[in-house]
């Protein structure tokens, strides 16, 4: 889709602040208020806008760990691969999930307290389950950039 360089600004400044007033969006971006929201139920409407959300810092909640761990599962039948999307959406230590090219099937990234915490989580939810074949789990040692903004 093409958006106008209007567009665009208004794109992103609310994703570094969905919370800012419709005052201050409209000052930012240099657009009446009426027309910015209006601009703004387009973009929910059209599903552009999926989400209005507030993001946490991982330490001070007690998710300081972040693994990045691929998985491969022991086949690619209907039912497995449902059966993981069950078990992917039953844990909220998984933040992402992403299908991938190349050795494993899947690569998630997961958020604990600790190592312990992790392990605890791989032994008695990824490794017990009938379709998780292999683990590979890699840890963070410093998130050098972290955004949820996408380049518009």
């Amino acid at each position: 889709m093409k958006f106008s360089d209007q567009e665009k600004a208004i794109l992103r400044e609310i994703q570094q602040d969905s919370a800012a007033s419709l005052a201050t969006l409209a000052e930012r971006v240099g657009m009446a208020q009426s027309t910015l929201w209006r601009k703004l139920q387009e973009f929910d409407a059209t599903g552009i806008v999926t989400a209005r959300v507030a993001l946490l810092d991982p330490a001070k909640v007690g998710a300081k760990l972040c693994v990045f761990a691929t998985v491969s599962l022991q086949d690619h039948s209907e039912a497995s691969l449902a059966a993981f999307s069950r078990l992917i959406d039953r844990h909220p230590e998984i933040l992402e999930c992403h299908a991938i090219t190349g050795s494993a099937d899947y690569m998630l990234k997961i958020h604990t307290a600790d190592v312990e915490s992790y392990e605890h989580f791989m032994t008695n939810a990824l490794l017990r389950s009938d379709v998780v074949r292999a683990v590979h789990s890699s840890f963070s040692l410093k998130a050098l950039k972290r955004t949820t903004s996408l380049p518009v």
